[in-house]
Formats: C-alpha cells, sequence, structure tokens
C-alpha cells in the first residue's frame, strides 16, 4: 500500500541517507563488526552530512527541524542497508532530545555545536546491575558539595558508553514522598577523574553498537552540568520514553522489511530438487504471511508517526507500536531464515545477522513485559 506520511522533502533526504549508506559504510561495516566498534571519524561524516543536527537549533548549528519523520528515515535506511552505526540512533533518537529541551543557553553554546557536527557524541546511562526498567529503583547518588556534585555508582548495558563524550547519568539527588522523587540528570564529560568505563559487552547481535559498563566513583561533577531542574529527571525520561520507544519500532519494522526483501532474493536463487525454492508452496505462504504482517506493522508504524508529530502520541501507543513491531520483527526474520536452511546460520549471510540483531529489540526501551502493562493500565486494568 502507498505510504502517506512522508512528502516530497522526506523522500529526497532518504534519497540522500541512502546514497551515502551504499557508498561511504556498507563497503566498510564488516570491519567493523569484526572489531566490534564504530570507529569515531564516522560520526564525523554523518554529522557533516547534516544528519546529528537535524533537531538541534539553527543558532546552535543544526537544521532546526522538529519533526521526527527525518530520524525515523534514517532510521529505515540503516535497516534497508544491513548496518549498524553504533550508539548513533540513541545519541539522536534518546539523547540528543534531553540537550535540546532542557540545556540552559550557556549549556547549548557549549553542547549542541559539537553534538551536531559528531564532534561529540552522548549517550544516556539510567540501566544499573540491580535495577533493570525500574527507574525509580536508581541506586546511584550524587550529593552537592559546594559548586560540584559527588557521583557515585554504576550503570551498565550502556549503549554508545565507549565512544561516548557526554554522558547523561541518572543520579539520585534527594528524596522525597514517591520512590521517583528525587531523579536527577547530571552530564559527566570524558575525562572526569573518577569515571571509567568497563568492557566493550560481548553480545549476541548488534556486533558494532559498543555497549558499556561505566563507574562513577566520587566523580566530581560541576552545578553548571545538571541538566534542567535538579529532582526532575523521572518526569524527563518518561516524557522522552514515547519517542525512543517509536525510533525501536521504526527500525524492527523496517529490518523485518529488510530480511523478507533478502529472502526474496534467495529463494529466487536457490536451487533444491531441480526448483527454485521460491516455487514451493510453503515458500509462497510463508512469505505471504511475513508481508501481510509487515503491512500490518507499516500501518501502525506510520499512524504513530503522524501522531508524534502531531504531538498526541501517548506512553501506551508507543508502547503498542514497540510491542507488535519488535515481535513481529521476531516472527519474521525467524521464518525468513528457516527458508534459508543451513545457509540461513551463516554469519555471511545477512538473514543470520538480522536474526541475532532482532533478538535484543524485544528488550531495550523497556520490554514488551513491562509495556503490556503500560498498555493495560490504558485500559483501565
Amino acid at each position: 500500500m502507498r505510504r502517506t506520511v512522508f512528502g516530497a522533502e522526506h523522500e529526497t533526504f532518504r534519497a540522500t541517507a541512502r546514497d551515502f549508506l551504499d557508498k561511504q559504510i556498507v563497503p566498510r561495516f564488516p570491519a567493523w563488526e569484526e572489531a566490534g566498534i564504530v570507529p569515531r571519524e564516522v560520526f564525523h561524516e554523518v554529522g557533516a552530512l547534516g544528519v546529528l543536527g537535524i533537531q538541534i537549533p539553527e543558532r546552535h548549528g543544526g537544521a532546526g527541524e522538529t519533526s521526527f519523520l527525518y530520524p525515523a528515515i534514517w532510521a529505515e535506511e540503516t535497516a534497508r542497508a544491513h548496518v549498524n552505526l553504533g550508539g548513533l540512533g540513541v545519541h539522536l533518537n534518546v539523547v540528543v532530545p534531553y540537550f535540546v529541551a532542557y540545556t540552559s543557553e550557556e549549556q547549548a553554546r557549549r553542547w549542541l555545536p559539537g553534538l551536531g557536527s559528531g564532534a561529540l557524541m552522548a549517550s544516556i546511562a539510567m540501566t544499573e546491575p540491580g535495577t533493570g526498567s525500574d527507574l525509580a529503583g536508581m541506586a546511584t547518588t550524587a550529593v552537592r558539595d559546594g559548586g560540584d556534585w559527588v557521583l557515585n555508582g554504576a550503570k551498565t548495558f550502556i549503549t554508545g558508553g565507549i565512544n561516548a563524550d557526554l554522558v547523561v547519568v541518572v543520579a539520585r539527588t534527594g528524596r522525597g514522598g514517591e520512590r521517583r522523587d528525587g531523579l536527577s540528570l547530571l552530564v559527566v564529560e570524558r575525562d572526569m577523574p573518577g569515571f571509567t568505563r568497563g568492557r566493550n559487552l560481548d553480545k549476541l547481535g548488534l556486533r558494532t553498537q559498543d555497549t558499556a559498563e561505566l563507574f562513577f566513583e566520587d566523580v566530581r561533577v560541576p552545578a553548571g552540568n545538571l541538566l534542567g531542574e535538579e529532582g526532575r529527571a523521572f518526569t524527563y525520561l518518561t516524557g522522552n520514553l514515547p519517542q525512543e520507544r517509536l525510533a525501536i519500532a521504526v527500525y524492527a519494522q523496517a529490518a523485518a522489511e529488510a530480511a523478507v526483501a533478502s529472502t526474496l532474493d534467495y529463494v529466487r536463487d536457490r536451487k533444491v530438487f531441480g526448483k527454485s525454492v521460491s516455487s514451493f508452496q510453503n515458500t509462497k505462504f510463508e512469505l505471504a504471511a511475513c508481508a501481510t504482517g509487515l503491512e500490518a506493522g507499516r500501518a501502525l508504524v506510520d499512524r504513530a508517526l503522524a501522531a508524534h508529530d502531531a504531538g498526541e502520541l501517548s506512553a501506551a501507543d508507543a508502547a503498542k507500536a514497540k510491542v507488535f513491531c519488535t515481535e513481529l520483527q521476531g516472527d519474521v526474520v525467524d521464518r525468513c531464515l528457516q527458508l534459508h536452511g543451513g545457509y540461513g546460520y551463516m554469519r555471511e549471510y545477512p538473514i543470520a545477522r538480522l536474526y541475532a540483531d532482532a533478538r535484543v529489540s524485544r528488550i531495550y526501551g523497556g520490554t514488551t513485559e513491562v509495556l503490556n502493562t503500560i498498555i493495560a493500565k490504558s485500559l483501565g486494568l
């Protein structure tokens, strides 16, 4: 079915993104997968393309675009190209919005130009070894001491944590009547004494996405690095979760579409018992089922994108989009791998990498189980 959420200007951006990815990223990607990280210079290249500054105000070197459709197109095109640019997605869709929304003018002048050019890459440190999705159970603390906050704690599973120059750390700075009260956002800079990074975690999939453990031991963070108001972090975090979850849904949907596209090529070329795999009824029915599911996922994603741009995407609706599209991704990729037979288990084929990469989609950004509770609550349950 014809998509209506994008206009001509969006498709122009899509063509630019596709050309850049095909020419500049795809040929180099295997080496990055082998190394387990994307080289820093790549972010400068993406910044020069204008991608990182899409939503940064013009006075700070960006495009000043408020629509999420452009980052969504970038996510779709990276999935189509079978590449992953490390922590770039989190930088663009999760962290930069906090800087745009909550920096003071002085902070904006200090950080936004670099965030838009790729000179500064950012990540956000929420998850802790003992808390998982329970933001209100945060154990990392920061205590005010003169002109600084003294930060102590540990974070894990931090996407982009190795390459990040700025880490937005969620820390408990006070206590209130609710468990969620007293949380604040502190911007920790790369070379601050007491801030150390653990190993680049060895993951099942998303091999180029650096994921780190971070440790903070008496890190003195200047008061001027408090992002937004003290004690308001829980409100800030929950306010941006719909966009974060929508971004995951967009990528999951596009990755599932990429799986079907590569599988169609494979089954047409692969011969079994003297016939192409595509000629068997089971192959046709499996791919027909995938195509039907993808159509439903695409309609849901496009509707969510339109709602988000209109300021109407609720937490429950974003959760629905993420749950549906990530579960769909898992199902579609699994079916497609089966149609590859033994070759589907070989990492030289795109479907094997898509399979490994897909599994975490139902975990990060809120597990399916957590999101189902949000959806159920919206039903009055």
